[in-house]
């Protein structure tokens, strides 16, 4: 699933960890009752990064409502986009509803009054109106996107390459399709670029090896699972409006490259 395994949350944690930040990657949310468990026996905030996974479900709860705090993103790219910049911070906790509401306006409560450091992070209302048209689309989509996964996952039957995995008690809602090959990613992204396919990398740097954060002292092959994914790992256009005949040409350079 390309997302945190819980059985080695609890042996990273120290005495200066505050919060479990689960990613919801790709669409698929992570296994979060055992997060969960473990937040609460260690007294730890969990904030779920639901960037990528609005309308998603893990055991029929929404993606962003398990945690204390929901992270969406509406940037153009995500299932529910909006025409620019935006997202939303979801929780149930009052008080923290509080100091984000505060912090998303410059930190000023009442206007002009400030008692934090805030910033500007007010959704613009005609992004507001962009999305609230859209919404009601949201739940179609999402089955379309699963409707093309289901198509790829058949049309890649015994090709050598891996396809994403869906957890049982997950509902995914294909942000991405993101398949996995042994070796010459690049190289097959070259291949569907000259066949005017449009592909991306989520991502080519893990974090750990960004030179951003040199400073926490990580090096390569602290992170192998990352590291691998991070080189074999290419997605490919999964968005409603794909036709199947798109689908098969897709396919088809696929297997002409590997053989």
């Amino acid at each position: 699933t390309y997302n945190i395994d819980p059985d080695l949350i609890e042996s990273k944690i120290t005495s200066k960890t505050k919060a479990i930040i689960p990613v919801h990657l790709y669409g698929q949310c992570a296994d979060m009752d055992p997060i969960l468990d473990i937040a609460k026996r260690r007294n730890l905030y969990v904030i779920e990064d639901a960037a990528q996974a609005i309308g998603a479900k893990y055991k029929n709860r929404m993606a962003g409502s398990m945690g204390h705090i929901g992270c969406l993103s509406f940037f153009p790219t995500k299932n529910l986009g909006g025409y620019g910049d935006g997202g939303m911070v979801l929780t149930d906790d009052p008080d923290i509803a509080e100091k984000i509401s505060i912090l998303r306006v410059h930190g000023s409560k009442p206007k002009y009054y400030h008692s934090v450091i805030g910033c500007n992070c007010r959704l613009d209302a005609i992004q507001a109106s962009i999305l609230l048209a859209k919404f009601k689309y949201l739940d179609k989509w999402n089955s379309e996107r699963r409707r093309n996964a289901e198509i790829y996952n058949s049309l890649f039957q015994g090709v050598d390459l891996i396809t994403p995995y869906e957890e049982s008690f997950n509902y995914h809602i294909y942000n991405q399709y993101v398949i996995r090959v042994k070796s010459n990613r690049d190289q097959l992204r070259d291949k569907l670029k000259d066949a005017g396919i449009a592909t991306e990398i989520y991502y080519p740097v893990p974090l750990h090896l960004q030179k951003c954060y040199s400073d926490l002292g990580y090096k390569k092959g602290d992170l192998p699972k990352s590291e691998e994914s991070a080189e074999g790992t290419i997605a490919l256009p999964i968005y409603p409006e794909l036709t199947r005949e798109q689908q098969e040409q897709v396919a088809k350079v696929i297997k002409d490259f590997l053989g």
